[in-house]
């Protein structure tokens, strides 16, 4: 592996702050590699100081292994790892990368090319516009799009999106994007009050944090379908999401 670190003392146009991102990742051995040299080039290229806290559930097809030889190339100032025991959901990955992350700043994103690196320097620009507390990618607005997804899963999205601005009216494109900038003092405190788990829960942190009255962006993205490995996303988790957004409007 190639990789070197690059020697800028990523203050650059950050004003000090640092990015962590935190990665959460199963069976994401493939795709590993690429996404963190794609995010360290990005920050790099822009003169930003930055972190990857990588947040691995067991993963069987040994991207912890791969994670491990990450941080040799990069040091471990620049890449973490943080192992769980199992399979034990996205919000408590968050959580538990939360506890590690040095940054002032935190991106959450997938780590399998869904989200491509190349628009967190735009969501730091919005978010710096602003002083916002929240960037969001959207899917649904500008020249956002998806790109490898069949009629159903976008009729799912869509349907999901649409659901929730009817009823929720939390004044954004995408409620069920999961590649976001928080500042993370933010991003603490509403995966603290968030109750929800798998599909809904990007949802109800949105929701909560604008109820809260944080201020919230989007930028425009480009999604594209997972290259390696199978998409997660079951009709179990499609009837959470109904389940959820029914359960905020009643409590919120």
């Amino acid at each position: 592996m190639a990789a070197k670190r690059s020697k800028s003392s990523g203050t650059g146009s950050s004003g000090g702050h640092k990015y962590s991102v935190i990665l959460p990742t199963y069976n994401e051995r493939s795709n590993l590699p690429i996404i963190t040299y794609l995010i360290a080039k990005t920050f790099d290229d822009a003169g930003l100081a930055w972190e990857i806290v990588i947040v691995d559930d067991a993963s069987p097809d040994g991207t912890q292994e791969i994670a491990e030889q990450l941080i040799k190339v990069y040091g471990g100032d620049r890449v973490q790892l943080r192992a769980r025991a199992g399979k034990l959901g996205l919000g408590t990955a968050y959580m538990h990368g939360l506890k590690y992350a040095t940054g002032d700043f935190v991106v959450i994103m997938d780590a399998d090319f869904s989200h491509h690196p190349k628009y967190i320097p735009e969501f730091i620009r919005k978010q710096q516009e602003g002083d916002c507390d929240i960037v969001l990618g959207t899917r649904y607005a500008g020249d956002g799009g998806v790109y490898g997804w069949d009629f159903k899963r976008k009729l799912v999205s869509r349907g999901a999106n649409l659901l929730s601005r009817v009823i929720l009216r939390p004044n954004v494109t995408d409620v069920t994007g999961s590649f976001r900038l928080y500042k993370k003092a933010v991003l603490e405190r509403v995966i603290q009050e968030t109750k929800s788990k798998g599909y809904v829960f990007q949802m109800e942190m949105i929701v909560r944090a604008r109820a809260a009255g944080y201020k919230i962006a989007e930028v425009p993205i480009a999604f594209v379908d997972r290259i390696y490995g199978d998409s997660k996303l079951g009709s179990d988790e499609i009837t959470q999401y109904a389940k959820g957004v029914w359960s905020l409007f009643v409590s919120i």
